[in-house]
Parts: structure tokens; C-alpha cells; sequence
């Protein structure tokens, strides 16, 4: 008794009572949890004890066995069991099958059946009452052998009617305990092979029997053969077992059985209440006590099974308050309540944790004891938990039921809303509510708390991006709560949350409901407070909202948008998906609603509702005098006017030329903006955006060019030049506040595009994972569905022919470029006419086309891998064999084609990127192309304006091909040729229908295609931008400037314009985010560069003057949170098998704006580019070992996996052997070392590991030569001998280009072949989720990321270096400034030698050569000498042999190494530091609470395990923290020694720890709570007396580490340390 529902040492559940000591004849392989059955020797009392004495020992060596080589020890489910019933081989034979072995196998059976038929006749026989007791014995022992092994067609209804009243007779045998157990054991054979007998059975009192013989328990194992009949039994009849009183029989000495038995037992009272007659009440509620008593059992399955009883039970009397308030007082509110805490010990699966959240739903719905109960036990702080813990985006637009209950936000909304009565405007209550409301009203301070606890969270819930039916849910409970509250408490709780602010946001959103909720919420709170809030409300906005509701002509466009959110669908297909279908949302949350009523859908909110109560709201408490919705607050005003004055300067600089005098005039502007912004008097959201106050900031920083798709070169000084001006205001603290004005300005960005942004999740619907064949373009089978199409000629197209087919399925994402090159296959030209003379064809386009843009995709070559289609398809099932062709079609787009739209680039390649621009790898022009529109060209539409000299038919030109370019048509639109199929017509129905969220229709429907030929259109008109610099002073300084590279030259090339309207304020918000991302990353090479060319004009007159020290923000502040929770949610869609599957935003913000998505959503995002949905699924750390995702999706840990055989003498040429072999497959490699026995995921990722020290060795002329030895500890010597490390990260080494000597030449040849191999094994590290140990340099990141590097980049990796060429940049430029002064008299000559810290530059005898590499020659000349006239010349050569031409065929060749695994341009999303971390892991290793939380004690190291001793004052100083005497009060000696030393280890012996563990020395990105799985610590069986003498021994593949219960913590360290020093370089079986 005392021990009940916990594990037991035995482990009885993991090995069926069947085989404990059962005979061979009396085993029977049952499909149910656990055969209970013991011997027929074992059933005298006597003899019982002796028996399982000799199982424990049996099992506890079996215990000692497993525990080496698994973390699982739990039995199998009941689920898992009747999966392999299933699946088992009787009765599973196909009789069509033509097989003659199948044939074969049938007769046998036949034959069998026949057999067994006449030996149950015989033993039927001898069962006859007068036989004498050893007969029946027999008969019995014959009976079960038969029955153990009979088939359903071995018996018969009839056979089954003549054994069940024998059976039956016999189980009530008194005298002969060995005759009850065999009968019973019959009976329960007879129900599994034939469960129709149950029928038979119930009619001759079988399950009475088996009742009296568990009320009076005489014997162990009989009594648990009657748990196990009654299983079976229950099954099929489970009111008649509920009628006998089989609950009670089964829960009334429950806890004397073992903890696999008691798992049969509440299986048993699982079956019966499934139908439970509420007539018969009296027989289920007289368990609940029982039943709450086994909540407090810690087994899983055993606490999962009483959860779904009293689910079952609490719904059956959900109409009885009078049954639910006695339900409660056994305890049952508050044994749910511990179980749902997060520091609960019983880990549930999340169904059954929904239930239970679901089950306090219905109890506090009708009773008032539970409603009152949960309040005194404070259940606010337990649901705030839930929702800060869960992924808010995992909330769906409708509640997706599992086991009768929704998902896990849905089931905390409704009890949030059932926790608040039902607000009475107008409505008459139950007499339950008017007591709710009494108790409520009667303690206030409860409701205040429940209030503290849940507002905040209810507004960031809804804040952060949920859906429709989400946010409906959290609204309805703050109406409630606001409604509820006395203004007093009202007050104080408003205290700290924007309420207005969050009101303006939810006004936004379109649904009448949402609207109706938000009023009343207004209306509430103005009626309660409205001296508090009138003026907040205002200047908040919420008057605007209000009053735009009344005169929408009054909304203006720029400032809030309508906006898009997810709808509750509404379709009948939904029905399949879920058994509760709300047809509206009025009936969402009511938990008490008659279901006819709900049914009906009928919405209870009348037509004209919203625009009444907002015309009540609007004349109650605004006054036309105080409220004028055209001029706004004071503050508004005022930024309104600093808005107008910089647009105005802006514009004066565009039209005539920046002065200094505009200059200081715009910057005085900005000090005062900024001091506004950051000022004493906050700034509300709505007025930040009303005042256009972004776009006059974004049209001046980038002189007007952002609206533009390309401006004059010579913009680029002043663009430039704005951004140190940006520079010095927004990072240097304010006086009042030392938080940067950056990061002000970017959190009201932040908060603006929130409120802003309408881009929508669009749910596919669609069918579950299946496969299907897609005709178009490839003609094989896809993962997905696919959609149906039929391809229309356009009207008046004489150029082409008709598709013969009627209707074709089509790969939803294939490019319209693939379907364009099907369809020119398919879609001949007609015979006698010519490409040539196709004017023909022209003149009946004219009308056709009339008000389509011109085909401004012809010309751009392939869009990087994140958005081609093509690419992603080769993971696909059955499309494999076309990547090929697919990739080489897509790379033959035409690269010269003309550009006849001003603005648009003549390609997108990576060549087009110049070397001056810094800002290029976040820009990220390659990733998906620009499709310009007729408004961003400024071209006419209209047929007439269409003049034929500046048309012609696109074709391709390459190969000589002269194909007509196709253009496509969906319902009169035409589609962007730069989207696949399913994104393009997802974009057409968004435009068409705002309200447009759910695809489920686009699968069920046929879409026209219409296709024509397209036209190319020629601008005549190029219109160039120009800037004429007034100043001639301005003028000398651009041209310094010129001298070097342009950090934003490519800038301004935007590609936002496809998904945002340019003229938004959302536009405008993005464009100011990327130019701050961009200026946050990049002040130290714009400050260094004001340094340098203030020396240069005499403002600076030390060279130490040009030490910068700069201040930057988190990149994590660039984060949007409401977009990253919209990505993750749409990558969770069923269909986002690649990113071609998501809405076309998703990859648009993606390639342009990453920085807004957090680290963890892009690294999904990347998978999901890079690898396709299977390779998705697999974590960074690899540690991922189980099958299947959470998603229900296959994970890539079952792929299958390729093994390979590597050398550790030989490492790095078993990389090469590898990665020739496997470069290019999809699956993940795993190594086997040779003369090993250890293989899988340790040893692979311990493989990795060595061949990243392998790269850093000394000999291979790999890296820069300034690098010293890693300093190592004591321990470790020998491990990092000879490698290339430094702080600052490794670098290539400068060659020069030109390699003459044959020994040199040859020496280059196998550096660059060691940087192909390193970017393969770094590309096939990402692709399998390994963590490598290269620690790369800053720079050398930048380079994998396709960035350019310059002057100011040498410092990261070579700080002297660095130094003293910006040292000699600045006297460079110095020198010329003072020779330009020279030439107009300023400047004497005698004052034009300039000193290097007082040395002339010719007398420090620097020659032409890199420095640290002689032999590196700069020139031709060899003997040329460095002085002051040729210092800047020297400076360049030495950049651009340091960073660019010197190592450019080494980055080459790791690139194309790279590319053979995956495209490199994938990685473009991640930072530098980004890309470290997702290579190599994390940096950091971890802190006392990270330990505790995700290291796994087991198998020894249980909760229970004693002594338990208190060491939490140590772990404290260690930690500088206070005792967590909560947290430990759990754990034992052992583990709290281990913690400790952990904790103790220096940083090189965390490394060797994790190696030793994990078989790499970084944890994966994540840190401890990334690895999967968990970090295990299990107690090793010593081998002799003494534990002290054992080393402690691993399971990397598990991360398992295997410690012996030493005596002392010195010991255990001693050891420890032993082991991770000496155990490094093999595997063998521990």
C-alpha cells in the first residue's frame, strides 16, 4: 500500500505476468497491456510468495541488463497493443492474394480449425459437473493450449453459447483454486480470440462472477485474471459490466496490485465509461473518490487513464450541479489543478492535458463549489503560466477536437470566460450565475488578482499575432473582466497595460464580432473611468477608430489599414477536421449553450449593432469641441509640422542640390524629432504613425531614392553622409536617459508595424500527406496534393496553339517559368508563320494586354534556392529524377535580354553585387527577383499609349532558342512569373478577397489558366536621377569618398513593392527597420570613416583621435514577434512542404527584411528552403532520434541513413572518401570507425568534430600566419597541439594569384582542394544537423554569407594590421586635402609631408609586399618603396590582397564545395554570429537552473531515491543566487554532487565533458535544452563491493552517461575527470 503507482524495481510492466513462470503450454500471446496470469502452481498461498520472490530477481537482472542500453522501461499502451493485434499475422491473409504460398497457408489453417474445433469438443466434454477434478484440470490445461493459439475462424457463435455457461460454472468453483484460475484464464482467452462471446458471457452472469471473486479477494493471481477478463469484456459490453458493478469490483483493492495490473484495472473502467446512462448515476459517481485518490499515483498511463474516466464521468452530469458540486468534493478541483502546474511531477501527453483543463471547464460551468475552489487555490498564476510557456502561435482558427476536447489555448479561454460570469447587459441569468457573481463581488481582492495575473497576458496573446478565433476568446474575457470590476480595482489594474493603445491595434481587424467586443470594452471603461482615460483614448487613437467605424471616407489609408486576420472557417470540409463546427463565433466560448442552438449558427449580433454602439460611444463621451479627429493632439500636431519642414528640405535637396546650410538644417530637425521621441512626454503608437513622421525620415536618409528602384550613382555621398548623421543622434544616450535613441526609435517601429501589418495566414486545408500525381511539369509523383487546371488559349492568340487536354493535375509548387517551358512543349506554333514576322500576332494582343505590365522577368536569371521551386522539388518523393533537368532549365533564363523599365537590373547574379557595397548580404538582391508593376515604372496601361516599335514577342536568347515567352492569366489577372502556381493564385485571391484565409476550396475546384504570348515592352523614356553638389567644398569631399567603397550602393534596391504598397506606412516602417538593421551593423565602418576623413581636413589633429568606440542595439530588438509567431504558425501549415507552399510575404520579407524573424523561426525556415519538409523536421543539434514530429510528420531521424567506414589515422581523407560519395545525397551519413563496434549518432558527431581540428593544423597553409597555440588545461595537453587558433577565429591565408614555381603552384593547388572539401563538409554539417569545431573568424563568416569585406573588416582578424592601414588611409587622405589646399594657395608645400607618429612614412622602409608574407609582391616592381605619394596606392594593394584577390580562389573554392550539398545563397538569412551558432553551437554552456531543468535523472536516480541531502547552500555561491532548496529538495546526493562539479569544471573540461557525452564539445544551437534527447545521467550496477573503483561510462547516440553511486564528490570528480580525459578517441561497448 505503500508504494502504490510508482515504479516498482521490478519493472513488472515491461514483461507480460504471461511469462512468469508460465509453462509453454500455458502461455497464451495476448494484444491486451499485460497478461496477468500466473501459474496454476502459484495459486496456492503458499506457495505464491516463493514465486515472485524468483520474478523480482529475474526482473531486476533484466533491469540491470536494459538499463546499459535504453532510457524507456515503461510497458506499452493499450493502443500500441491493439496496433500490433492488428497487424499481427492471424487472421490477416488476403484471400484474392495469388500467391500459392498464401494458398497453402490457408488449408493449413483450414485443417487447424478443424483440429482445434474437435479438441475443444473433447475438452468441452470432460468439463462435464460430475467429472472428477484432476478431468476437468486437464480439460482446463487442454482448453487454454487450444485457445491460446485458435484463430476467429476456428470457433463459432455456437461453440462459444456451449463454453461461456461451463466456464462461467467453473469460475465460481470454491474448492479448487486452480480450477477457477484456468477457467478464468479460458474465459479471457475465449473473449480475445472471439469477442463476440462477450455476449454469451454477460448472459450467463460471467461478469458477476468475476465481480464476487474481486470483492473477496482469496487469491493474488486469480483475482488478476479477473481484472484481465473483465478487460476484454468491457470492451464490447460495457453496460452490462457497469450494471454488475464492475467499477467497484475492479477499484476496491486496487493498490494491492502491481502497477501493470492496476493499468488493466482502470482500462477496464476506461471501456466502461464511454456510455455512461445517467439513470444509473449512482453506479459510476460512488468511484469518483477512488478515482481522485489514483490523480495522486505518479505512473503516467495509470493517472492518464483515471483523467479520461473522470472526463467521461464530468460530461455524462454536466446538466447536474448538484452531481458536479459532489464530483468536487472529493478533491478533484484540486488534484487538477497540481496536475496541470508546470512543476507538476507527472508528465501528461497533451491530449490528456487538455482534457484536464477542459474537464475544470465543465466543473466550473455548473458548480459554484468548483468556481469558488479555483479562485482559492489562485488558478490565474497556474493559466498565466500555461500561456507564457506554450507557443501562442499554436493557437488555430477553429478548435481542432481531440478526444472531445479543443486545443490548449482553446481549453484556457474557455475557462478564463467560464472563471467570469456571464456579463448581464440585458440578458436574464441562472440563478448559478447571480452566485458566481455574489461570490465575486463578495471578494474582490480574488477577482483583482485573477485580474493582475491575466489581463497582461490576455493582451500580449493578441498582441503577438493570434488568429481570429484567438483574439475573440481573450476579448470576451476582458469585456468580462472589465465589466466585473469596481472602477477602483478597474484603475489600478489598467495601471500598467496600454489599454487604449491595445484597443487602437484591435480595431483594426474587419470581424463584426471583434468590433463588438472592442466597443463594449470602450464603452465600459469610459463609463467606469472616463476621466481617467477620455485623454488617453485620444491620444491613443481609439476616438479615430471610432469614429472611422461611423466615416470610413474619414480612415486615411496611410494610417491604419483595414486589416487581414484568420477566419473561423466556415465550410462543411471542416467537418472532417473537427466534431464541433461553430458556424459563428457568438457561440465559441458559451460552454452552456444549448447545442441546438449552437447548431443553428444563427449570429446573435444584429446587422446594424457595431455602427450603433460606436455612434453611442461617440456622442456619450466624445464632445465635438474636445475631439477633432482632423487635428489631433498637441504632440501630434507639433511631429506634423517637423514631418512637413524635413519633406520640404528633402525635396530642395533633390531638385536643386544639398548645401551645408540644408544639411545643418535637416540635422537640427532631427535633434528635434529625436528629442520629442525620446522625451518626457511619451509618444502613443497612433500618433507616431498619423504624423508621417517615418516616411519623412526614410525619404531623407535616402534623398528620396527608396521609391525609387535605382538612382544616380553620385546619390550614394549624400545617402551616405546621412547615415553618419543617423549615426551620431540615434547612438549617443540622451541626457535624461542612457538608453540609446536607436533603440526608442526602433520599438516604436516596432509597436507601429504591429498595429500596421496585414499580411495573412492562409491555412491550407488540404488533405493530410498524401501522395499524388502531378502531370504538370514533371509528370511524377508528389507528397502533396496537387491542383487541377486547364489550360485556356487566350482570346484572339493566333501565335499558339490549344492544349489538347481538358484537365491536367498540376504540382502547386512548380514556377509558372516550369509550367511556361511544359506548356512550349506542348503549344506549337502553327505552321507558316514566324517568329520574325510576328506582327501579326502583335496586333490582336494589343487589347488583350492592354492593362498587363510588361514581361520584366524575361531578363533575370534563376532566383536563388529559397524561392526556386524547382530546387525544392528534388527532396519530394518521386521527383528526384527530374532535379536535373529541372535546375539546368531553370539556370538558362535569359541574362540579356532588354530592360525597357527604368529601375530594373539587367540581372541578379552575384556578380552584379559590387565590392563597395557592405550592406549587399542583407539586402540580398539574388534571393527572389523584383517583379516591377506599371506604377513602379511609371508606364502607361492603356492600349493606345502601346506603340509597335517599342514591342516585340519575348524570347529567350540563349542556345539560340526562339521560343515565344508565355505570359498567364488567372480570372482576367495577370500572375507574376517570379511566384509558383499555388502563390500566385493564393495573390489573387487575397487582392480579389481580403477575408480570404483558408485554402480549402482551391483543392476541390478546376482553375483556368489563360496563356498568350507575351510582349515586351522597351521605355523610351530613362529618366535619370542627377544631384548637382552646389557646394564645391561638398563636391572634393564626395570625391574622397569616391576613393573607396559605397556602403550602399545597392541599398535602396528594394523588393518590398510586390507585397507592400510603396505608398503605406507599412512600406515606409520596413524600409526605416532595414536602414537602421543596416546602420546598427555597420557604425564602426561608418564612424571610423568620419574619423579618417575629419583627420584628413584638420578636425582631428592625433592619429589616437581615430579610435572609435561605438554603441549598438541587440539585433534581437529588430525582431517583430507578431510576424515571427505569423511564419511559425504558417511553417506548421500541412502544406508547407517547402516555402513555395507558404504565402508569397513569407519568402518576400524573408529575403529582404530576415532581421524581423527571430533565430529559431529562420533556422526553420531555412531547413524548410534548403533541405524540404522531411530534413525540415531535424532539430540543428541532430540529437533528434525519434520518428516522428510534432507535427505528426516524418522526422529526418526516419530517413533512411547512409553508414560509412572512416580511419582515425586517416581523418581528413576520410572526409574526402565521404563527401565524393555523399556530397550530394539528401539522407544523413553516419560513420562507423574502422575496428570499432560503437557507430550512429556519438561517433558521427565525435567524426565531425575531429576533422574541424584536422583543418586547424599548422601544415596545410590554410590560414594567416599570425596565429599562436590554444592554450589548453593540464589534463588536456596534446589534444590542440599544433593548431591554428585565436581568439578573434581563423582566416584564409593571402596567395597570390599568379602562382609561378611549380612547388608553389602545387602547394596552392592543395590548399584550394582542402577549401572545396572543408565548404562540403560545412554544407553537409548544416544539412545533417552536425556541430562542428572550427572556429572561424567574423570576416571569414561574412565571406560564406556572399559579403564583401573592405578596409575596415581587416581589424576583426588582424587588429595591428587593421589599425595601421586605417592609420595610413588617413594620412593618405590627409596628404591629397592638403595638395588640393596647396593648389588654390591655402597651404604652404613645406607643410605637405605628413608624419606616421612623427616618422616619415619613407623612413619606416615599408616595400611592396603583404606584410607577413615577403614573398607576397604587391607590384611588378620589386624594389618599389612605400612614401607619402604612393601610400594610398599601397594601402589599396594591401586590402585587396588581404581580403579580396589574395584569397578569392580559396573562397571559391569552398563555395563550390558548398553548392554540391545545398546552394550557399540559403544561408544568406543568418548574421554572422548567427551562422556561427547554427554551425557550431552555442558559445555559452550552461548555469545551475539550466541543469536542473533539462538533465534527466534515471534508472537509479530517481525522485525517491534516498539519502536525500540538502547541498543547496554550495550550489548557491556557485551560482550567486539564492537556495533552491524547492528545486533540489528532490534530487539526490549523487546528482547534486555531479551539478556541483559540473559547475566547477573549467571551460576545458566542459568542452571534454560534452565530447565525452555527446561526442561533440559545443552544445548544439540551444544549448542543454536543444539535445534530444535529454542529457540522461543513470546509475551504473558496479562491477565488485566497491563503486569507488568503476569509471563512468557513456551512450553518446542516447547521451547517456552511466555514473557509479561513488561515496565522495572528490571521487566522483577524480573519476569523471579520468574518464573524459582517457576515454576520448574510441568506441566499444561499455
Amino acid at each position: 500500500m505503500g508504494n502504490r503507482g510508482q515504479k516498482r524495481t521490478e519493472m513488472v510492466d515491461e514483461l507480460p505476468a504471461d511469462k512468469r513462470a508460465c509453462s509453454s503450454l500455458e502461455f497464451k500471446p495476448s494484444s491486451s497491456n499485460s497478461s496477468m496470469q500466473t501459474p496454476v502452481q502459484a495459486a496456492n498461498p503458499e506457495t505464491q510468495a516463493a514465486v515472485h520472490t524468483a520474478d523480482s530477481e529475474t526482473h531486476d537482472e533484466a533491469h540491470d541488463a536494459d538499463m546499459e542500453t535504453s532510457s524507456s522501461g515503461s510497458g506499452s499502451s493499450r493502443s500500441e497493443d491493439e496496433e500490433r493485434e492488428r497487424d499481427s499475422a492471424y487472421g490477416s491473409c488476403d484471400s484474392d492474394d495469388p500467391d500459392p504460398r498464401r494458398g497453402s497457408l490457408r488449408e493449413y489453417q483450414r485443417q487447424r480449425a478443424s483440429g482445434d474445433y474437435g479438441r475443444l469438443k473433447t475438452a468441452l466434454s470432460g468439463l462435464s459437473e460430475g467429472t472428477e477434478p484432476s478431468v476437468q484440470l486437464a480439460a482446463l490445461t487442454e482448453l487454454c493450449e487450444v485457445l491460446s493459439f485458435s484463430t476467429e475462424d476456428s470457433l463459432s457463435s455456437v461453440m462459444a453459447d456451449l463454453l461461456s455457461p461451463v466456464l462461467v460454472r467453473l469460475a465460481r468453483h470454491d474448492s479448487n483454486p486452480d480450477i477457477m484460475l484456468l477457467a478464468i484464464r479460458a474465459l479471457t482467452y475465449l473473449c480475445d480470440v472471439f469477442p463476440r462471446a462477450s455476449v454469451f458471457l454477460i448472459k450467463h452472469d460471467a461478469v458477476a462472477a468475476l465481480c464476487q471473486r474481486l470483492m473477496a479477494i482469496e487469491y493474488l493471481d486469480v483475482a488478476e485474471q479477473c481484472l484481465q477478463a473483465l478487460e476484454k469484456i468491457s470492451r464490447d459490453q460495457p453496460l452490462a459490466c457497469l450494471q454488475a458493478g464492475a467499477i467497484m469490483a475492479v477499484l476496491s483493492f486496487i493498490d494491492f496490485f502491481s502497477t501493470s495490473v492496476q493499468r488493466v484495472a482502470l482500462s477496464t473502467v476506461v471501456n466502461i465509461c464511454k456510455k455512461l446512462p445517467l439513470e444509473r448515476f449512482s453506479l459510476f459517481m460512488e468511484a469518483t473518490p477512488t478515482l481522485c485518490n489514483l490523480l495522486q499515483y505518479e505512473d503516467r498511463q495509470l493517472v492518464e487513464y483515471v483523467v479520461i474516466c473522470l472526463i467521461k464521468i464530468a460530461e455524462r452530469v454536466s446538466q447536474s450541479s448538484d452531481m458536479l458540486d459532489e464530483l468536487c468534493k472529493h478533491g478533484l478541483v484540486n488534484q487538477v489543478v497540481h496536475l496541470i502546474q508546470s512543476n507538476s511531477r507527472t508528465t501528461l501527453s497533451q491530449p490528456i492535458y487538455n482534457g484536464l483543463i477542459g474537464l475544470l471547464v465543465k466543473l466550473c460551468s455548473g458548480s459554484t463549489v468548483a468556481f469558488r475552489t479555483l479562485y482559492e487555490l489562485n488558478i490565474s498564476s497556474v493559466l498565466k503560466d500555461i500561456l507564457t510557456t506554450y507557443d501562442l502561435s499554436h493557437g488555430i482558427s477553429s478548435p481542432h477536437v481531440i478526444d472531445g476536447h479543443g486545443n490548449q489555448v482553446h481549453e484556457v479561454l474557455k475557462l478564463l470566460n467560464v472563471l467570469l460570469p456571464t456579463v448581464a447587459r440585458d440578458q436574464d441569468l441562472e440563478q448559478a450565475v447571480l452566485d458566481k457573481e455574489s461570490f465575486l463581488a463578495k471578494y474582490p481582492d480574488l477577482l483583482h488578482k485573477f485580474g493582475l495575473d491575466i489581463l497582461p497576458m490576455l493582451i500580449q496573446v493578441v498582441n503577438s499575432g493570434a488568429n481570429l478565433y484567438v483574439c475573440y476568446g481573450c476579448l470576451r474575457a476582458i469585456n468580462k473582466l472589465v465589466f466585473l470590476s469596481e472602477p477602483d480595482l478597474l484603475a489600478e489594474l489598467l495601471k500598467n497595460v496600454n489599454l487604449p493603445s491595445f484597443l487602437t491595434g484591435v480595431f483594426t481587424r474587419r470581424d463584426h464580432h471583434v468590433l463588438m467586443l472592442a466597443l463594449q470594452i470602450a464603452e465600459t471603461v469610459l463609463q467606469k473611468l472616463s476621466d481617467v482615460f477620455l485623454n488617453s483614448f485620444i491620444k491613443e487613437g481609439v476616438f479615430f477608430a471610432i469614429d472611422s467605424l461611423l466615416t470610413p471616407e474619414k480612415c486615411s489609408k496611410l494610417t491604419f489599414p483595414v486589416c487581414n486576420s484568420i477566419q473561423l472557417p466556415i465550410d462543411a470540409s471542416q467537418k472532417s477536421v473537427s466534431k464541433v463546427v461553430l458556424r459563428c463565433l457568438c457561440y465559441a466560448f458559451d460552454t452552456g449553450q444549448c447545442p441546438a442552438v449552437a447548431e443553428s449558427g444563427k449570429c446573435i449580433i444584429e446587422e446594424d449593432s457595431v455602427q450603433n454602439l460606436a455612434k453611442h460611444v461617440r456622442t456619450s463621451y466624445f464632445s465635438l469641441e474636445l475631439c477633432d479627429s482632423e487635428k489631433g493632439s498637441d504632440i501630434l500636431q507639433y511631429l506634423r509640422a517637423l514631418s512637413a519642414e524635413l519633406c520640404n528640405l528633402t525635396y530642395m535637396s533633390e531638385s536643386v542640390g544639398s548645401s551645408n546650410q540644408d544639411e545643418e538644417k535637416c540635422c537640427s530637425l532631427l535633434h528635434q524629432i529625436i528629442a520629442k521621441l525620446d522625451g518626457r512626454e511619451p509618444v502613443s503608437t497612433f500618433e507616431f504613425i498619423a504624423s508621417g513622421i517615418v516616411k519623412s525620415l526614410v525619404n531623407y536618409i535616402s534623398n528620396g531614392k527608396y521609391l525609387r528602384l535605382h538612382g544616380a550613382s553620385n546619390d550614394d555621398y549624400i545617402v551616405e553622409k546621412r547615415f553618419e548623421v543617423f549615426a551620431n543622434l540615434f547612438l549617443v544616450p540622451s541626457d535624461h536617459s542612457d538608453e540609446l535613441p536607436l533603440l526608442v526609435f526602433v520599438r516604436k517601429l516596432q509597436s507601429s508595424l504591429s498595429s500596421l501589418e496585414t499580411f495573412p495566414v492562409i491555412l491550407s486545408h488540404a488533405p493530410k500527406y498524401r501522395s499524388s500525381y502531378a502531370v504538370v511539369p514533371n509528370g511524377c509523383s508528389v507528397s502533396h496534393p496537387c491542383l487541377r487546371m486547364r489550360f485556356v488559349l487566350g482570346e484572339g492568340e493566333t501565335y499558339l496553339s490549344e492544349y489538347p487536354a481538358d484537365t491536367v493535375t498540376v504540382d502547386p509548387f512548380s514556377s509558372l517559368n516550369a509550367i511556361e517551358r511544359f506548356l512550349l512543349s506542348k503549344v506549337k506554333v502553327r505552321n507558316g508563320e514566324q517568329t520574325d514576322s510576328a506582327a501579326e500576332a502583335i496586333e490582336p494582343m494589343e487589347t488583350a494586354q492592354a492593362e498587363s505590365p510588361s514581361n520584366t522577368n524575361s531578363g533575370k536569371e534563376k532566383s536563388s534556392g529559397i524561392m526556386e521551386p524547382d530546387s525544392m522539388s528534388t527532396d519530394l518523393p518521386g521527383m528526384q529524377e527530374d532535379e536535373s533537368d529541372l535546375s539546368q532549365s531553370t539556370s538558362e533564363q535569359p541574362a540579356d535580354v532588354k530592360q525597357g523599365n527604368r529601375g530594373e537590373t539587367s540581372s541578379q547574379s552575384d556578380a552584379h553585387i559590387h565590392n563597395d557595397s557592405v550592406l549587399a548580404p542583407f539586402i540580398d538582391t539574388g534571393t527572389v527577383p523584383f517583379q516591377a508593376s506599371a506604377e513602379h515604372t511609371g508606364m502607361s496601361t492603356s492600349a493606345t499609349d502601346i506603340s509597335m516599335k517599342s514591342q516585340q514577342l519575348a524570347t529567350p536568347c540563349d542556345d539560340g532558342d526562339t521560343s515565344p515567352k508565355l505570359v498567364f492569366y488567372l480570372e482576367g489577372q495577370e500572375l507574376e512569373k517570379n511566384l509558383t502556381l499555388y502563390q500566385a493564385i493564393l495573390q489573387q485571391k487575397i487582392k480579389a478577397d481580403h477575408d480570404f484565409s483558408t485554402t480549402s476550396k482551391l483543392w476541390s475546384q478546376t482553375h483556368s489558366l489563360t496563356y498568350r504570348v507575351a510582349i515586351e515592352h522597351k521605355d523610351d523614356d530613362q529618366n535619370e536621377y542627377c544631384i548637382t553638389a552646389s557646394d564645391s567644398s561638398m563636391m572634393h569631399e564626395a570625391e574622397d569618398h569616391g576613393q573607396h567603397d559605397s556602403f550602399f550602393s545597392t541599398m535602396f534596391e528594394s523588393e518590398l513593392a510586390s507585397i507592400v504598397d510603396n505608398s503605406s506606412s507599412t512600406y515606409d516602417i520596413l524600409f526605416m527597420l532595414k536602414c537602421l538593421e543596416g546602420l546598427n551593423k555597420l557604425v564602426f565602418h561608418l564612424m571610423s570613416r568620419e574619423r579618417i576623413h575629419a583627420f584628413g581636413e584638420g578636425l582631428i589633429d592625433s592619429l589616437d583621435g581615430l579610435k572609435v568606440l561605438v554603441r549598438s542595439i541587440s539585433q534581437n530588438e529588430f525582431v517583430n514577434i507578431k510576424l515571427t509567431e505569423k511564419l511559425e504558425q504558417q511553417m506548421r501549415d500541412s502544406l508547407a512542404v517547402s516555402v513555395c507552399g507558404m504565402p508569397f510575404w513569407c519568402n518576400q520579407l524573408m529575403a529582404s527584411c530576415p532581421f524581423l524573424f527571430s533565430f529559431e523561426a529562420r533556422s526553420k525556415y531555412f531547413r524548410l528552403a534548403a533541405f524540404g519538409s522531411q530534413q525540415a523536421q531535424l532539430q540543428p543539434s541532430s540529437h533528434n532520434n525519434s520518428g516522428i514530429s510534432r507535427n505528426g510528420r516524418p522526422s529526418a531521424a526516419s530517413l533512411s541513413r547512409k553508414k560509412f567506414v572512416v580511419f582515425r589515422d586517416r581523418v581528413l581523407e576520410s572526409a574526402a572518401q565521404m563527401m565524393d560519395a555523399y556530397a550530394q545525397s539528401k539522407l544523413p551519413v553516419e560513420v562507423i570507425y574502422d575496428e570499432e563496434v560503437g557507430t550512429g549518432l556519438g561517433p558521427t558527431l565525435e567524426f565531425y568534430t575531429l576533422v574541424s581540428h584536422e583543418f586547424q593544423k599548422s601544415g596545410l597553409d590554410m590560414w594567416r600566419q599570425d596565429y599562436h597555440s590554444f592554450p589548453v588545461g593540464e589534463n588536456l595537453q596534446g589534444e590542440y597541439s599544433g593548431f591554428k587558433m585565436s581568439p578573434l577565429g581563423l582566416f584564409p591565408r593571402p596567395w597570390r594569384s599568379m602562382v609561378n614555381e611549380s612547388d608553389e603552384k602545387k602547394q596552392f593547388s592543395e590548399v584550394t582542394k582542402m577549401f572545396f572539401l572543408l565548404g562540403q563538409v560545412v554544407a553537409k554539417a548544416l544539412q545533417d544537423g552536425r556541430v562542428l569545431d572550427l572556429p572561424f573568424s567574423k570576416a571569414f563568416y561574412k565571406l560564406i554569407l556572399q559579403q564583401e569585406l573592405n578596409l575596415y573588416d581587416i581589424k576583426s582578424f588582424d587588429p595591428e594590421l587593421g589599425r595601421t592601414l586605417l592609420e595610413f588611409q588617413a594620412l593618405a587622405i590627409k596628404k591629397r586635402r592638403m595638395e588640393s589646399s596647396s593648389a588654390i594657395g591655402e597651404t604652404s608645400p613645406s607643410a605637405l609631408d605628413v608624419c606616421y607618429w612623427n616618422t616619415r612614412i619613407d623612413e619606416l622602409y615599408l616595400d611592396f609586399t603583404l606584410p607577413g608574407y615577403p614573398d607576397y609582391v604587391l607590384t611588378s616592381d620589386d624594389h618599389k618603396m612605400v612614401n607619402i605619394a604612393n601610400l594610398e596606392e599601397y594601402v589599396a594593394l594591401v586590402v585587396d590582397a588581404t581580403v579580396r584577390s589574395g584569397i578569392s580562389k580559396q573562397i571559391e573554392a569552398f563555395k563550390s564545395g558548398f553548392n554540391q550539398v545545398f546552394p550557399i545563397e540559403h544561408l544568406k538569412i543568418f548574421t554572422e554570429e548567427e551562422l556561427e551558432r547554427l554551425l557550431c553551437g552555442e558559445r555559452d554552456f550552461w548555469a545551475f537552473n539550466e541543469l536542473l531543468d533539462h538533465i534527466k535523472f534515471d534508472h537509479g536516480y530517481t525522485a525517491s531515491s534516498p539519502p536525500i541531502i540538502n547541498v543547496c547552500t554550495n550550489l548557491s555561491i556557485l551560482c550567486c543566487s539564492s537556495p533552491h532548496s524547492l528545486c533540489m529538495e528532490s534530487h539526490s546526493l549523487n546528482e547534486l554532487q555531479l551539478l556541483e562539479i559540473l559547475l566547477e569544471f573549467k571551460h576545458e573540461q566542459r568542452r571534454a565533458f560534452l565530447q565525452f557525452v555527446t561526442g561533440a564539445p559545443r552544445l548544439p544551437p540551444g544549448g542543454l535544452a536543444s539535445l534530444n534527447p535529454k542529457l540522461t545521467i543513470v546509475r551504473k550496477q558496479h562491477s565488485g563491493n566497491c563503486a569507488d573503483v568503476d569509471l563512468p561510462s557513456v551512450m553518446t547516440c542516447a547521451n547517456y552517461l552511466k555514473l557509479p553511486p561513488y561515496s565522495s564528490k572528490d571521487k566522483m570528480k577524480e573519476k569523471l575527470l579520468y574518464a573524459i580525459t582517457e576515454g576520448q578517441g574510441s568506441f566499444h561497448l561499455s
